[in-house]
């Protein structure tokens, strides 16, 4: 019987590999972090440059001639100057809330943007029966608005120019007290009865009618309104004599429009992206789809790859057992060539051992039953300490052997 020390041994030697283990993760992370730092640093410049630009303080969100809008377009100056008054001053978001505000009493709407409400809602806030004591001033109102809601009023066909200080030139008591104004904008001309104040261009920049205790203002432009014009001339006299000579204001602050189509159809979410957001979302797609062509592996033809050289068994062997042999791995040897054994001998005695070693107590007992011997040897034999030289090593492997020659013998 041939001693067969090395050929068992053939698994790879754990102690020399256990040092370089805690560093094996390092170089895969180390050439993870190469390919994408530049990556990682463009999103970080792209995060920056975001939260800058989004930091930078822009034009609210509101429309001109809005009373929360503190923008120079604005009027919050104004409508604050009202409510120092005792004028009890509101927004209307919808036609039913401007219908309402036209139908109720000694109040003044202000529609701001009459121009952006719809044919059906214009006719049907015009139907309405205004309220008593009621005023309606309308800002920049186009013909439709004007034969709406001031019926004979007819709008220039230009601009009268940009707004100017003028002289009121006329009888209404709002205009005299203030004087001169910043108007100009749309001229109008009205009927007989009319009061046309604010001349520019051989026409008038703003128009009122008296109906009774109902009255309809005209007005060419809402420069005098703003904030960055109230202060100028008259304009805030003009201003508050306009919209504070009743107890109640309405403001039109979101044009019905700004949410139907030409169809009047609600609109979707499509409707209020720019056209120019689909060519750049085209445009960043086809760029996403070239860096793609241009980055991914290029497949050809099928090749044959020749199989790695053929090493004979022996050879492997004898490859590992020096490297054992240069390590002092008897330990990890003699345990690797019992660990063998048990498995071998376990199926040859008919035991389970499907999830590792078998039971050391049923092995020792079943081999010792096979055997003849006494159990204690064949536990030091196969569970017993780590040989302490070389000849040790052999002479385990001998015995080893032996047993399992034994054992497989019927």
């Amino acid at each position: 019987m041939t001693t067969t020390a090395p050929p068992p041994a053939t698994a790879a030697p754990e102690a020399p590999a256990a040092p370089a283990a805690p560093s094996a993760p390092r170089a895969p992370l180390r050439a993870l972090w190469r390919r994408s730092r530049w990556w990682l640093l463009a999103a970080l410049v792209l995060v920056l440059v975001g939260t800058l630009v989004a930091g930078i303080p822009g034009n609210s969100s509101y429309d001109p001639l809005d009373p929360r809008s503190g923008d120079p377009r604005g009027t919050r100056a104004v409508d604050q100057l009202l409510r120092q008054h005792g004028i009890d001053s509101r927004t209307a978001t919808s036609a039913a809330e401007l219908g309402a505000a036209l139908r109720a009493d000694d109040t003044t709407v202000v529609l701001t943007r009459p121009a952006e409400l719809a044919y059906h809602d214009l006719a049907s806030l015009a139907a309405l029966t205004p309220g008593h004591r009621s005023r309606l001033v309308l800002v920049a109102p186009d013909q439709p608005v004007l034969n709406a809601f001031a019926p004979g009023i007819e709008g220039t066909s230009a601009d009268t120019g940009t707004s100017t200080a003028l002289p009121p030139s006329c009888p209404l008591p709002e205009a005299s007290r203030a004087g001169a104004a910043t108007l100009g904008g749309q001229g109008y001309e009205g009927r007989p009865g009319d009061t046309g104040c604010y001349p520019k261009a051989d026409h008038d920049t703003l128009v009122s009618r008296t109906r009774g205790d109902q009255q309809v203002v005209v007005l060419g432009t809402g420069a005098p309104l703003t904030n960055e014009a109230l202060d100028h001339e008259g304009n805030a006299a003009l201003s508050l004599g306009l919209l504070g000579a009743r107890p109640h204001l309405v403001w039109q602050t979101l044009a019905p429009t700004a949410y139907t189509t030409a169809d009047d159809e609600p609109r979707t979410l499509g409707d209020f992206i720019p056209d120019g957001w689909y060519w750049a979302t085209f445009q960043l797609a086809l760029a996403g789809l070239l860096a793609a062509a241009w980055r991914a592996r290029r497949l050809g033809p099928v090749l044959t790859e020749q199989l790695p050289a053929v090493v004979r068994a022996s050879e492997t062997t004898e490859g590992r057992a020096r490297l054992y042999h240069r390590a002092n791995a008897r330990g990890h040897a003699a345990e690797t060539l019992r660990r063998a054994t048990r498995r071998r001998a376990a199926a040859a005695l008919g035991l389970p051992h499907t999830t590792g070693d078998p039971d050391p107590a049923a092995l020792t007992e079943a081999a010792a039953a096979r055997l003849g011997r006494p159990a204690a040897d064949l536990q030091h034999l196969l569970y017993g300490p780590a040989p302490t030289d070389d000849a040790a090593l052999l002479r385990l492997a001998d015995d080893l052997d032996d047993m399992e020659w034994q054992v497989r013998q019927p």
